[in-house]
């Protein structure tokens, strides 16, 4: 296998070990959507990342700017006793060059042993909620969790912001930005007398178990615009604009366009198109009050979030890519691939492969832009954050594009500067003192793993898909049952859950499905006929022998619940992401189901 200078491989190993090139056709399809001229060559990026500790040679003598504004003399090599951080070499001659210094591994605390809830946050819906869950059921889900449970940890879906307006994009891993919070996960307090009615109407929401989100939306937005009406301003509120910056001000111009046009940025009018034009400047100063309302919005969730976090660790979930039209891809549209989206090939879950619609950062602009869209996106995911699970990590190493127009199975995969990308990673994690979790299931090359660990990224580990009671699970990784994508535990010892893939239209795999269910039954010794509360009570059991740090438990398991999140390979076939659970949080808290599985992760355990 060959890698040609623009990252593009010769060709792969499919699942059944057979070789497939990549054609011609799929290589100068890559290539335009590189925006990569015949015979040209990538553009020599002014960026380094090295280790502390490493000697790196220069581009000559000059002068190293370090990030606390400190400037020092060199002769062409690095300091080995740099500090950490982003710096800026300026050559006596030629262009400067960042210079990225990182530590050679990811936070990990020497004994973490936590177990918490894998929870959707917009099924987790109280008492109190407007149709969806929101970040105060997420604070109240914490505290409980942490003073009567034990738990030291919760992950939640991924919290980036769709596109204002309705249709409200359902899936959390399709967000307009990673950088910024989804308004739609805003408490909203309803004292006031004029929100009364729009809070009501709200709350009616919460007898259907299928989410209403454009309803939801339209009644959080109404209900805000209100207290930002009455808002005299706030230190705070100045203090946070300044520190998210120009960032901020970008995602708040393009929302309040959003609302405008009513259409993805690639429809608006080509005036408006470009984040920086005259134009896009006039409209922000002629709609102030709608722009700042959107800065609004993002501190309130910054401030709401910050309170979720004060009793356990928040794992964030980081997607693998942004809506094509939406606020991310406006704002580094020059550093996207346009004309190609990210996939995965043929396996024996999806014969034809895999276009999950996700625009692809392009190497050679990743590094032109100094790593900066890749920096801001985990410093964001990473704020009031003490984890970070990283969705599809095989991403930082390679990712498998589709040539817009191709089959799946058309495409080939593209490499990243893994090690540059970890060491960001690394830096990140340390400042932000989180650990890293890397979702590495599904077709994950050789080596991969070995790097992961070498990097302090714990791997995953998921009993559906492991020959290995949980006992020999690694130490180094997060353990758990299932996944969102997967069935849970109810659904996959009924049956139901195969009898849905195959009311959906999809060719279910009545036979793996069959094995895995053997598997269950061998592991936990539950009988044939036992109850659903009872198989799950067992294979939680089975789990809390994992010696891995982290162990969770989705939340549907908690109450037995048959449906999953999400059906891949299904959009009106089945309602993903949208399905609340069957009981609220009060309710939650008062089955005896939660707190079986509970006492289960936080027994003691062997380490090895």
């Amino acid at each position: 296998m060959r890698t040609d200078r623009w990252g593009i491989d010769s060709g792969y190993e499919d699942c059944a070990r057979q070789w497939r090139p990549t054609s011609g056709a799929t290589r100068r399809a890559l290539l335009k959507a590189m925006r990569a001229g015949p015979g040209s060559r990538p553009p020599v990026a002014r960026v380094e990342v090295v280790r502390r500790g490493q000697r790196n040679g220069l581009r000559g003598p000059g002068e190293l700017h370090l990030e606390n504004g400190r400037a020092i003399p060199v002769d062409g090599v690095t300091p080995a006793n740099l500090p950490l951080g982003y710096h800026q070499f300026r050559p006596s001659r030629g262009k400067p060059t960042r210079l990225i210094v990182t530590p050679a591994r990811c936070y990990l605390p020497k004994h973490l042993r936590w177990w918490g809830w894998a929870a959707q946050l917009y099924a987790l819906r109280s008492e109190m909620s407007w149709g969806i869950g929101d970040l105060e059921d997420l604070r109240r889900l914490a505290e409980w969790s942490a003073s009567e449970l034990g738990a030291g940890v919760l992950m939640v879906n991924p919290l980036g912001a769709a596109s204002p307006g309705v249709p409200q994009q359902p899936s959390p891993y399709y967000p307009s930005s990673r950088l910024f919070r989804n308004p739609i996960y805003l408490h909203v307090a309803d004292e006031a007398s004029e929100v009364a009615p729009v809070a009501a109407a709200a709350r009616a929401l919460n007898h259907e178990r299928r989410i209403d989100r454009d309803r939801v939306f339209q009644c959080k937005m109404q209900a805000l615009w209100q207290p930002w009406e009455r808002f005299a301003g706030d230190s705070r509120f100045e203090d946070y604009c300044r520190e998210q910056g120009e960032p901020l001000r970008q995602f708040a111009n393009f929302c309040a366009l959003s609302e405008q046009f009513h259409t993805g940025w690639r429809c608006w009018p080509q005036d408006y198109r470009d984040p920086g034009s005259p134009q896009v400047e006039r409209f922000a100063g002629e709609h102030a009050s709608r722009v700042r309302f959107h800065q609004w919005l993002q501190w309130q969730a910054d401030l709401q979030l910050a309170r979720c976090s004060e009793r356990l660790a928040i794992m964030q979930d980081l997607p693998v890519g942004v809506d094509p039209e939406g606020a991310d891809a406006w704002v580094w549209q020059d550093v996207l691939a346009e004309g190609a989206t990210v996939g995965a090939p043929p396996d024996p879950f999806a014969a034809g492969g895999q276009d999950w619609g996700l625009p692809p950062f392009i190497p050679h602009q990743l590094r032109a832009a100094g790593y900066e869209p890749f920096i801001q996106t985990i410093r964001a995911v990473l704020r009031h954050a003490g984890a970070l699970r990283v969705d599809h990590v095989m991403g930082l190493f390679r990712l498998f594009w589709v040539p817009q127009g191709a089959s799946a199975a058309e495409g080939t995969y593209v490499r990243y500067p893994a090690d540059d990308l970890l060491g960001i990673l690394a830096l990140e994690s340390h400042r932000a003192k989180a650990i890293v979790v890397g979702e590495d299931l599904g077709t994950v090359e050789a080596g991969v793993r070995e790097k992961l660990a070498a990097y302090n990224v714990l791997s995953s580990r998921v009993l559906w898909f492991e020959s290995d009671p949980p006992a020999r699970y690694p130490r180094r990784a997060m353990a758990s049952v299932t996944t969102h994508d997967l069935p849970t535990i109810a659904g996959l010892w009924t049956g139901s859950d195969v009898r849905a893939q195959q009311k959906a239209g999809l060719g279910a795999n009545a036979a793996g499905t069959g094995q895995m269910r053997a598997w269950l039954r061998e592991l936990t010794g539950a009988a044939d006929n036992a109850e659903p509360r009872e198989v799950v009570a067992r294979a939680y059991q089975l789990l809390g022998q994992a010696p891995s740090m982290v162990v969770t438990a989705t939340l549907e398991d908690a109450l037995a619940v048959e449906e999953r999140p999400n059906m891949p390979s299904t959009l009106d076939e089945w309602p993903n992401w949208s399905l609340a659970l069957p009981k609220t949080l009060e309710q939650l808290q008062q089955d005896p189901l939660p707190r079986t599985i509970a006492a289960a992760l936080r027994a003691p355990h062997p380490t090895r």
